[in-house]
């Protein structure tokens, strides 16, 4: 027993030992902050639009393999048994991917309702040799498809790259708002401790309490409702890497610390751009498809094989039917064909003639949407150069303002302890001092995200990265 009683405390303590560890482990993974590579990388791994733009990109591909077997010849092979009766019809087989039984033969002057078996079976290829193009044609369509597809999804990736950018450095930036109104609650809440102990004893009017109460009551407003916005802020960004969590943890890096330098860019944007490859592609596309059109309306010569293999339980001399209507599973005649048919469906022509008028139309709608979407970005890539330098400037004052702020802020307080000033005074240098530090941080995150929409009109975003 009293090995058992002294063997107690020991597990408890290991156990105890144990949960700690294991808490210390939960504790560093939960802790662990992403980078904004890292969050980058996330998103587009796990985002369901991008995946579903992927799906796009392999359903095109498939098509494109489906196009390519309009070059094979065509081979249709049939073989049946039939037990069916014989009124003007000299046996009965059901034709190849037809829907109505042939007839032929003349009437009988009496019908007959016996009936007897029958076989046929047969075996056609056709190949296309001659189409003017228009297999090819279509096949080059598939092909522009498919490279309008992969646009559609790089474009879509380098779009929520972009997004994914902007949302962390909003959620930076809400980050350190909420740690500034920490801080202003902290020191108005100090104050108001001080004015309530000078209003106790005497030595401050009564009205100063009120007031010290309603600046603590705004600053903790003013935290919650930075507080809100974080929390919305993470709310989005974790929505960009597909998985949506209230405990994303990002990296601050340098955004906090440190202002990016100018990259030297281009006096225009590059047609690599993302978005403009991909209204390229779509004109791409559309001439392909109004070349289809036209290609349709032409004639195409084939090459033909075919043979055939009839057995027949009826007879087209003496009796009507054979002695053994079972015969007619066995063949008993065949034939073979060969030749050339050339077909042109000439009532189609005035149909593919106005079709194909009708996709040139719309090659034309899409290239005065390439341009529409050139000029935009010219525009964007411009006015976010102007932003940057002007968010560039204001990020340069904004210590002046803050120092100025703080020397406002202690000098009024100095002046209210030696009642040489009244409290609305010193209340609107806290005012100040508060947007000041606010200021600061967004004037800073305001060149990094003017830098990522120079970036974004550029479609590079090394131009960024590399900054980072």
């Amino acid at each position: 027993m009293k090995h058992l009683r002294d063997r107690v405390p020991r597990r408890r303590t290991q156990t105890a030992l144990l949960l700690l560890g294991l808490s210390g482990l939960a504790g560093g993974a939960s802790g662990q902050s992403l980078t904004l590579k890292q969050v980058i990388e996330q998103g587009v791994r796990q985002y369901p639009l991008l995946r579903a733009k992927q799906a796009d990109i392999s359903s095109a591909e498939r098509r494109l393999q489906a196009s390519r077997t309009e070059l094979l010849p065509v081979v249709l092979v049939q073989d049946q048994y039939t037990y069916a009766t014989s009124n003007s019809l000299n046996s009965s087989f059901f034709p190849n991917e037809g829907t109505s039984i042939s007839t032929s033969g003349g009437v009988r002057p009496t019908a007959v309702s016996q009936a007897s078996f029958g076989s046929y079976t047969s075996a056609t290829i056709e190949w296309r040799a001659i189409t003017f193009g228009r297999i090819k044609a279509g096949v080059a369509t598939s092909k522009a498809e498919l490279q309008r597809t992969q646009a559609d999804y790089e474009n879509e990736v380098f779009q929520h790259q972009v997004r994914t950018i902007d949302a962390y450095l909003l959620l930076l930036i809400n980050q350190k708002l909420v740690q500034i109104q920490r801080s202003n609650l902290d020191r108005a809440e100090t104050f108001k401790r001080v004015v309530d102990a000078g209003v106790r004893s005497g030595m401050r009017a009564g009205v100063d309490s009120s007031l010290a109460t309603a600046e603590a009551v705004r600053a903790r407003l003013l935290l919650l409702a930075s507080e809100q916005n974080e929390q919305v802020q993470r709310l989005r960004l974790s929505e960009l890497t597909g998985e949506l969590t209230k405990n994303l943890r990002v990296d601050s890096m340098r955004f906090y610390t440190n202002l990016p330098t100018a990259p030297l860019l281009a006096d225009s944007v590059s047609p690599k751009n993302p978005t403009l490859r991909l209204f390229q592609s779509q004109i791409n596309l559309s001439t392909a498809q109004s070349l289809l059109t036209q290609r349709s309306g032409l004639p195409s010569i084939s090459l033909l094989g075919a043979g055939n293999a009839r057995g027949s339980g009826f007879s087209n001399q003496g009796e009507l039917l054979l002695a053994n209507p079972v015969n007619g599973l066995g063949y008993q005649v065949g034939n073979y064909l060969l030749g050339v048919v050339a077909r042109w469906n000439l009532t189609n022509l005035l149909r593919t003639h106005h079709e194909y008028n009708a996709n040139l139309f719309l090659v034309e709608r899409s290239r005065q949407l390439f341009n529409e979407q050139r000029l935009r970005i010219n525009r964007q890539y411009q006015e976010a150069d102007t932003q940057y330098q002007v968010a560039l400037e204001q990020a340069r004052q904004a210590p002046v303002q803050l120092r100025a702020a703080q020397q406002a802020y202690n000098q009024a307080r100095t002046r209210y302890q030696n009642g040489l000033t009244d409290l609305p005074t010193l209340l609107q240098s806290v005012v100040t001092l508060n947007r000041a530090e606010v200021d600061g941080y967004v004037a800073t995150s305001n060149v990094w995200r003017y830098l990522l929409l120079k970036a974004a009109a550029e479609g590079d975003l090394s131009l960024f990265m590399n900054q980072v």
